[in-house]
């Protein structure tokens, strides 16, 4: 058997490797065609213009997805590993919470363009990048408390370094955006696509597209690290019938069916 055939490991794996092609996908036609510079563009700018905007919107829609699915899937293993501890539920909860809000960020990013809805497109931003940092914060807590009786230091250590390595990048980002976004730089910066090293603000907008594209490798690190935890687990879907058709009838008893939510089949 195959590492990602174990349990439900290949969600997470799915997750970042899907959404790495919808950013490597979109930013190769975005070059091809001249709409950005190569060097280092903002994510989103890569998928601002037709026709590398319809795909990075699709792609980044089916990647939330993904996102939802493997958020809920950590939510049920640590609610069935640590069921009576009350401080780990309730930020089990709040975990889930964070993360399906990042989750909801991320398509509104994918289908409201910085060019057209900047004020939307910023929230949706928000949404992810911040919403996402607080949702690794909050796992890396739960991580300290479930080790060593649940897992060993070594998933700890490695998911704090990951969350340092975010925190870093988003500092950095939220503060030369901040700055070049402050009006200093000219009005014409949220529709500007092409730079050149002589423009006013480039190196702030160097360092913010830099941090911007670490942030979001933090994001697949940290993702990365659940693929053995989810080689431990698998989730099932049980229908309960309230009668034999689906007529106005009376309910009546019937045999329930308990089958595999996700089959190692799919």
């Amino acid at each position: 058997m195959w590492w990602f055939q174990q349990g439900l490991s290949f969600l997470p794996s799915a997750l970042v490797i899907w959404t790495a092609a919808a950013f490597i996908f979109s930013y190769i036609t975005a070059i091809t065609l001249h709409h950005v510079d190569p060097a280092l563009p903002y994510i989103s700018d890569t998928g601002t213009v037709a026709p590398e905007k319809c795909l990075f919107g699709a792609m980044l829609n089916i990647a939330a997805v993904l996102c939802i699915a493997t958020i809920y899937v950590r939510y049920k293993q640590v609610q069935a590993l640590s069921p009576e501890e009350t401080h780990i539920i309730k930020l089990n909860k709040a975990g889930l919470v964070l993360g399906l809000l990042s989750c909801f960020g991320l398509s509104v990013v994918a289908n409201f363009q910085k060019t057209a809805f900047f004020i939307v497109h910023v929230c949706g931003a928000v949404l992810t990048f911040g919403m996402g940092s607080l949702y690794m914060f909050v796992q890396t807590i739960l991580s300290y408390q479930m080790q060593p009786k649940i897992h060993g230091k070594q998933v700890f250590w490695i998911r704090l370094l990951v969350v340092i390595w975010c925190g870093v990048s988003a500092l950095s980002m939220l503060t030369c955006s901040s700055l070049l976004y402050s009006g200093n730089f000219g009005t014409d910066i949220v529709q500007k696509l092409h730079w050149n090293p002589e423009d006013k603000g480039y190196v702030l907008h160097m360092i913010t597209t830099a941090a911007e594209w670490s942030m979001s490798f933090s994001f697949f690190g940290f993702f990365l690290t659940y693929i053995r935890d989810f080689q431990k687990i698998s989730l099932h879907v049980e229908a309960n019938l309230h009668g034999l058709t689906l007529y106005d009838t009376a309910p009546c008893p019937v045999n329930n069916e308990r089958t595999r939510l996700l089959s190692r089949d799919l």
